[in-house]
């Protein structure tokens, strides 16, 4: 009896052991899943704003010298960023309000699923804000240098540590490979501010 007793002890408590580390498992997933809308659209607002508004301050750069020009230029497109992604944020979020609420009319839902219901306002607001803190990276770095080239690698400089910082905490946040998240937003970045550097000098240098 007490070789049984022995045996049969260590047994219940590893399966005890077992199903608390599946409901542990299981809640983190959960968290992991949740974070997935709000995250998402944090790091693509924030990623967004910096690599457009830093895109747009290079292309202006590749033809123009004044500092004055780059600054202008890169308000612009925080303004206009922001304001875009609020609105399309808006009517996206509230389609799928939309499209939510008719579905709880149909089922007969109480009151708790209705607020439960996303908030297009909230959204947008994120949205805004999102790319406009990405958008005054680039709009800090280069304004307070008078030379253009040290300018230049200065707001490249800073975009690039900027990229580096939204993909760790994207990665670290979600869970995801930090390398890998790091290593495709730092290429991205770098290949927008290219792309648009080199066209806007070869349209400048063309004459057209």
């Amino acid at each position: 009896m007490a070789a049984k007793n022995d045996v049969s002890i260590p047994v219940s408590d590893n399966r005890s052991e077992q199903e608390r580390n599946q409901v542990l498992s299981t809640e983190a997933d959960f968290d992991y899943s949740q974070r997935g809308q709000w995250l998402r659209a944090a790091v693509l607002g924030a990623t967004d704003g910096l690599v457009s508004v830093a895109s747009l301050m290079m292309g202006i750069g590749a033809v123009k010298h004044d500092v004055r020009a780059m600054i202008l230029t890169g308000f612009a497109g925080l303004v206009a960023g922001a304001c875009s992604m609020a609105i399309g944020e808006f009517v996206s979020v509230y389609s799928q309000r939309d499209v939510e609420s008719a579905q709880i009319k149909r089922e007969n839902s109480d009151e708790s699923e209705k607020e439960a219901l996303p908030n297009p306002i909230q959204a947008a607001t994120a949205s805004a804000v999102a790319f406009m803190l990405g958008a005054i990276v680039p709009l800090l770095a280069a304004a307070f240098i008078a030379d253009h080239k040290v300018r230049l690698g200065v707001v490249v400089a800073t975009v690039s540590l900027a990229l580096v910082f939204f993909g760790w905490t994207g990665a670290v946040l979600g869970r995801a490979p930090v390398v890998k998240s790091c290593f495709r937003i730092l290429v991205g970045g770098w290949m927008a501010m290219g792309v648009t550097f080199g066209l806007t000098k070869w349209i400048g240098s063309a004459g057209l």
